[in-house]
């Protein structure tokens, strides 16, 4: 049609061009350097792995942001005593197996102390948790191996075994169809079936006089692997920190040079020219320059055709804390806290912004929290469990694994809240509402109704036994209740409205019979291992 139209002298009809129906997609002149692309997650991090894991760990070392960040997430995600355990495992009958579930947390405390289990003894099992979160957000991902020998206390332990030590160089199609990916062996479906560990650590050379590292397979039973998969088929975790290294090594040579521009326009230098180019007497020289040495309120007479130009860099500059807070700002969001929290800077904050920002951290460190119980605890308890009632170290056949561990139950930490009153106000409007239990207010500070029941009951037995008469008793006991005044704050300035007016509370306590109390005693052998139960009524 176009030779048609050519050879009769008729005007060539303009071909439509092809718009992209998403921005996204454009490839025109502003995008030419936006490169992407679709290979696999393994294949994207195979080659870059090692080198942000050390990166990474340059920036833990010595960067103070990284380092804040790292505080904030073993502070809030295990804080102080770390994820506590709780059985609550009950009888056929409905009732609680108290003397079960007490011999399992009895003989986890033990389990949990410094030196009981690590195959190092170095680690208590909130330090654990803390080498855990720290390690998965600076390296990425956290291994630990389960050893077993009779030389622990109860058979078993974790040995935390670095990356580094992951052989990444080995990728390998195995004969039986499965696959070895940078040092992880998996099947058809990308389980993991084994981890080919090294024998040591490959930068640890220089202490020992083998050179050859070769990788032992270690079967995946006995490996822990915790990290964070960003796609499907992921087989190695990356560095939480990984979209804001290069903002933070930025930042740090910004700083740096402000503060070497600063120290230079503290010093006030300057320079002395003449206009015959002859040298002038001085005080002292520098590769054959002149220097003077100048003293606080004096003043030196210059010879004949001798000037001095002063250099005055003008630092530091108004628009750097600006700056610098709006690459922290970018800085915080990669990382996922607050600006506030991982600067400490509250400047120009109100209780209001201060509260929201809390909230929504709060809930970012509930989801590591999570992440840290599935990938973690939980496994790392059923495999204690396990094999402590497989070898009979505790008083519980191992037919009733199931029980015990689907009743198992590990508590955070929780937070104080900004404004504590406020916000006991709150959760009592919610309880008288229904809206709330008492275990949900109790969870809020990483505590458990059970155990804040109990501690009252002690305290009341306490009392009783010193002769001490409480002030208040709490869960409606309280007598001081009695002609309780109601009053409103915002009409407590109102002259014109009568007094409040007095509601008489009436409470009517039921006395019941005494119930007979039941103790246990744990019986242990000489390695202070629980080897039988014994219970008495009183």
């Amino acid at each position: 049609m176009s030779l048609w139209r050519e050879a009769l002298g008729l005007p060539q009809k303009k071909m439509k061009v092809a718009k992209r129906n998403y921005h996204a997609a454009n490839t025109g002149r502003l995008f030419a350097d936006f490169m992407a692309s679709s290979r696999s997650p393994d294949s994207e991090l195979r080659p870059d792995l090692v080198l942000m894991r050390n990166r990474s760990r340059e920036l833990a070392r010595n960067d103070v942001y990284v380092k804040r960040f790292l505080s904030l997430l073993k502070t809030n995600v295990v804080g102080d005593k770390g994820m506590t355990l709780q059985v609550k495992a009950r009888n056929i009958n409905g009732s609680l197996d108290s003397i079960g579930n007490q011999i399992i947390e009895e003989a986890f405390y033990q389990f949990s102390l410094k030196g009981n289990c690590t195959a190092d003894g170095r680690l208590s099992w909130v330090d654990i948790q803390k080498y855990v979160i720290e390690a998965t957000a600076r390296d990425g991902e956290a291994f630990l191996q389960i050893v077993r020998n009779r030389a622990f206390i109860h058979g078993i332990a974790f040995h935390p075994v670095e990356p580094d030590q992951i052989d990444e160089q080995k990728n390998e199609k195995l004969r039986n169809g499965r696959e070895v990916r940078m040092g992880i062996e998996v099947d058809e479906f990308q389980r993991p079936v084994a981890y080919w560990v090294k024998k040591r650590h490959p930068g640890d050379s220089e202490f020992s006089s083998v050179s050859i590292n070769s990788s032992n397979r270690i079967d995946a039973k006995n490996m822990i692997h915790v990290y964070d998969p960003i796609r499907a088929g992921q087989t190695r975790g990356e560095p939480w920190m990984a979209p804001a290294i290069s903002q933070l090594k930025m930042l740090n040579a910004h700083r740096e040079a402000e503060l070497v521009a600063s120290r230079m326009a503290a010093s006030k230098m300057g320079f002395f020219t003449s206009d015959n180019g002859e040298d002038m007497p001085a005080d002292d020289y520098d590769n054959s320059v002149p220097i003077i040495d100048a003293e606080p309120g004096t003043f030196h007479q210059l010879p004949n055709g001798v000037d001095f130009k002063p250099f005055d860099p003008s630092h530091p500059a108004t628009a750097f804390s600006d700056f610098q807070k709006g690459i922290i700002r970018g800085i915080a969001s990669g990382l996922g806290v607050s600006y506030a929290a991982l600067s400490n800077d509250l400047e120009g904050t109100s209780y209001s912004s201060i509260r929201q920002g809390a909230l929504e951290e709060r809930d970012s460190y509930k989801m590591m929290q999570q992440f840290l119980m599935d990938h973690f605890v939980i496994p790392a308890f059923n495999t204690w469990l396990m094999h402590v009632m497989e070898f009979g170290l505790i008083p519980l056949p191992a037919s009733r694994f199931n029980k015990f561990s689907s009743a198992a139950s590990f508590r955070p930490r929780g937070w104080q809240w900004v404004d504590p009153q406020k916000e006991i106000n709150a959760a009592v409007t919610a309880m008288h509402n229904g809206v709330m239990s008492m275990q949900d207010v109790a969870g809020q500070y990483g505590r458990d109704v059970e155990e804040t029941f109990s501690q009252w009951q002690r305290d009341k037995e306490m009392a009783d036994t010193f002769g001490l008469d409480l002030a208040f008793f709490p869960f409606g006991g309280n007598e001081a209740s009695k002609g309780m005044e109601v009053s409103d704050d915002n009409d407590a300035d109102d002259e014109d409205e009568p007094a409040p007016r007095r509601q008489e509370v009436v409470v009517n306590i039921k006395q019941e019979q005494p119930q007979k109390k039941r103790s246990v005693k744990l019986v242990r052998d000489d390695k202070g291992v629980v080897v039988g139960v014994e219970a008495n009524e009183e």
